[in-house]
């Protein structure tokens, strides 16, 4: 009995969830299964399951990599908007999953209100991003200035209209339903479109704020993976039964080591280092400036203890490098905590995958789940240890003031200097 109560629990199942089956008529599994190219379903018959399923990951999981760098190639347009589908992929797959789970088939505008939240999220948010990236574009069209203006009180009236629509299509006999169905889009929401916000946002601080974090968890899996594969022995955590203590570890000092050698690459080209910002002149965008700090060679002394070990006493290298392990210790060691969470609410609900979109995969949000963490991490490490005060920005919104307001600060401002001395000490030079 004990052991059938620790299975079930392991399975996600409850004695609430038991008791709710026959409201929500059961919580089947939602089948999923992989799409395997039959042509390599022929190449790889003669394979056991387990090679089978070794190759067919690797084959695509190439195939993926060879198609992000098509994507970093065409520039970040594309890749704003490569981000913007697997969003919307990504809550596609949890809706279905409640969807299905749930049996929500009768329930009324339950879907048509879903997609309709998530268009006011992200009327929100992108709304936000163009108003704070695209500042000058906007102030010289009307039509843009008037909605950046009245944005978000715009976004709440999307949003409220929605909130009424819900409470109007309530039914007497579906109402805790409803209400689940309700919190399961909110909660959607919450980690797939703030967080591929995020993403974005990360990007127009520079390429390689994009590049380097989701390579590094793309390592740290493939790595972990292949640890796992063939060292593996020791099970590291019950969610995931197949990761193994070998392959966390393997996985960690392959991330760390590819972290530092990637971002010595990047850190040499302006097209990765340089913030991303919108031309208005060729209304395009530019990744064009002088590297900071962050992206110059400086010489570094080598601790005491490890230069009999390495033989040098000083090495020269980019201050981003440094950052660099910081990024890739998180994607290696926080990182799968993403997986680990995604892999309990596949338990809970008995699904072997969200969807069964990439053959050997699952779906995308199995393929992005420690991303999200990851770019939530770099957002809130930039802005804690890198960002400072954007110069160019306060000049937009300087330049968008009354004369009075300009000249009220340009007088403040004066002040200020002269009292510390800086003003005359150029007017003496």
């Amino acid at each position: 009995l004990q052991e059938s109560e620790s299975e079930n629990k392991l399975d996600g199942e409850t004695a609430s969830d038991s008791e709710s089956k026959s409201e929500f008529g059961g919580s089947s599994p939602v089948p999923t299964s992989d799409d395997t190219p039959e042509v390599l379903n022929r190449a790889l018959s003669n394979l056991s399951s387990r090679w089978k399923n070794w190759w067919v990951r690797g084959i695509l999981t190439l195939a993926m990599i060879t198609f992000f760098f098509i994507i970093i190639y065409l520039g970040p347009m594309v890749l704003m908007t490569i981000v913007m589908c697997v969003q919307i992929k990504c809550f596609h797959e949890i809706i279905t999953i409640g969807y299905n789970v749930y049996h929500s088939y009768d329930l009324p505008w339950f879907r048509t209100l879903s997609w309709y939240f998530l268009l006011c999220v992200n009327y929100f948010f992108y709304g936000e991003t163009v108003t704070d990236y695209f500042f000058t574009l906007v102030q010289r069209e009307e039509p843009l200035r008037i909605l950046s203006k009245y944005h978000r009180f715009i976004s709440f009236a999307l949003y409220l209209t929605g909130f009424c629509m819900f409470v109007l299509s309530l039914v007497k006999k579906h109402y805790r339903l409803q209400f689940y169905m309700f919190g399961w889009t909110h909660v959607t929401l919450l980690i797939v479109v703030t967080q591929s916000h995020l993403i974005i946002h990360n990007l127009f601080e520079g390429m390689i704020w994009f590049i380097v974090p989701i390579s590094c968890v793309i390592c740290n899996d493939i790595m972990a993976y292949m640890f796992g594969f063939f060292f593996g022995r020791t099970p590291l955590i019950k969610l995931s039964p197949k990761k193994t203590w070998e392959g966390f570890i393997g996985g960690f000092f392959s991330t760390v080591l590819f972290g530092l050698l990637l971002s010595y690459v990047m850190s040499g080209y302006r097209c990765f280092t340089c913030p991303v910002e919108f031309n208005n002149d060729t209304n395009s965008f530019t990744v064009d400036c002088e590297p900071s700090e962050l992206f110059q060679l400086q010489e570094y002394n080598i601790p005491v203890v490890l230069q009999s070990v390495v033989g040098w006493k000083t090495v020269r290298m980019y201050p981003f490098q440094i950052h660099s392990i910081a990024l890739s210790t998180f994607a290696s060691l926080i990182g799968p905590f993403g997986g680990f969470f995604a892999s309990g609410f596949k338990r809970a609900f008995k699904i072997k995958d969200f969807a069964n979109t990439i053959p050997g995969h699952g779906g995308i949000m199995d393929r992005f789940d420690c991303q999200y963490l990851m770019a939530t991490f770099v957002n809130v490490y930039i802005a804690s240890f890198i960002r400072g005060p954007n110069p160019s920005k306060l000049i937009q919104q300087f330049l968008t003031l009354r004369p009075d307001q300009q000249l009220h600060i340009f007088n403040t401002l004066k002040a200020h200097l002269v009292d510390r001395g800086i003003l005359a000490s150029l007017e003496d030079a």
